[in-house]
């Protein structure tokens, strides 16, 4: 309808009418688009809600992973080899811890990045974060941090030490969360289901696990993967003396735990961890942040950051320490490799 007192030509009459809905739909877009930019501003996460759900996610994996190799009901199955030429196992116990801890932060925060080293189609899990947060990390823990829903990637890692699983060997097995902002660990667990202890860290907060009063990098001892034990011995041999002490193990969450001082006496103590192969970044995500929180450092041979957003793969190798001079530590590696070349 035109206004009062004109008339208008039916020309006239649609261009008025498309100049109406010009005016409502640029209002209806204003109200959408500012709609969206309210929910985008509302995707804040606080930290201290994801150390308390991710200790509950690997908690409730470790059940998984406890309770079907208790059945002895693995299914077991080979995924491929690894570069080392070893089979890579596929059991049950991944499965459904991948499930029950994948879908608890899938259902709570359904907008985060959550990379699992399982990748195979599970049914989906009804679980949600039961929003407890546990007594030593509120009394560590005292303030909110929010970051950005969309700085943050979970690294999960529902089976670690699948090989020793499948043949019984309990104290290497682990369930693992690991939460990245910008790339960089900030969150790490590590949970021992078959003794049922929990290794946490929120770096700038604190961690529940301490370094060793003393630790040696003259004559160390080095732990390292069962799986190729043999070919670096040599090389850290080169780097560290014939003394060098070697420790095979399985599980990158083990071999972190190795080098502090968790209550559990199946440990082996060793200085430094060393691996010299790639290894999947949900594999050492959480120990990385634990290190981090308590001053040490997990690096590439190189000594170079690991960058914990972007590919699943770490490709320059391993080498973790605390209380020690990693950079030394760095040099004599790297001094081996140009002696090589």
């Amino acid at each position: 309808m035109a206004p009062m007192g004109i008339r208008l030509s039916p020309l006239g009459v649609a261009v008025f009418c498309l100049l109406g809905l010009g005016v409502i739909y640029h209002l209806y877009a204003g109200v959408i688009s500012s709609r969206i930019n309210s929910f985008r501003q509302q995707k804040n996460v606080d930290l201290r809600d994801l150390l308390a759900l991710s200790i509950e996610a690997a908690v409730e994996g470790g059940r998984e992973v406890k309770r079907i190799r208790e059945d002895n009901d693995l299914e077991e199955r080979s995924k491929g080899k690894t570069k080392e030429g070893a089979s890579e196992k596929l059991t049950l116990g991944d499965l459904s811890s991948h499930r029950k801890m994948y879908y608890l932060f899938k259902n709570t925060y359904s907008f985060l990045q959550v990379n699992s080293e399982e990748h195979e189609e599970v049914e989906r899990d009804l679980a949600v974060w039961s929003r407890d947060i546990p007594n030593d990390v509120q009394q560590k823990v005292r303030a909110s941090r929010e970051v950005a829903a969309d700085r943050i990637t979970v690294w999960i890692d529902p089976l670690d030490a699948t090989q020793e699983y499948t043949e019984n060997l309990r104290k290497y097995v682990t369930t693992m969360v690991c939460v990245a902002v910008d790339g960089e660990p900030v969150i790490g667990v590590i949970h021992k289901p078959f003794t049922g202890y929990t290794a946490w860290a929120l770096v700038g907060d604190g961690a529940n696990v301490l370094p060793r009063s003393e630790y040696s990098i003259n004559a160390p001892k080095v732990i390292v993967s069962r799986s190729h034990a043999g070919k670096v011995k040599g090389f850290i041999e080169d780097a560290f003396g014939n003394n060098t002490v070697i420790i095979p193990a399985g599980g990158a969450g083990y071999k972190v735990l190795a080098l502090l001082d968790p209550p559990d006496e199946e440990y082996e103590e060793a200085d430094i961890y060393v691996h010299v192969t790639f290894i999947k970044k949900w594999d050492i995500c959480a120990g990385n942040a634990i290190l981090k929180a308590l001053g040490g450092h997990m690096t590439t041979l190189k000594g170079q950051e690991i960058d914990y957003s972007g590919s699943e793969r770490n490709d320059g190798g391993l080498l973790a320490s605390v209380k020690v001079d990693h950079k030394a530590l760095v040099d004599r590696l790297s001094s081996i490799e140009k002696d090589k070349h």
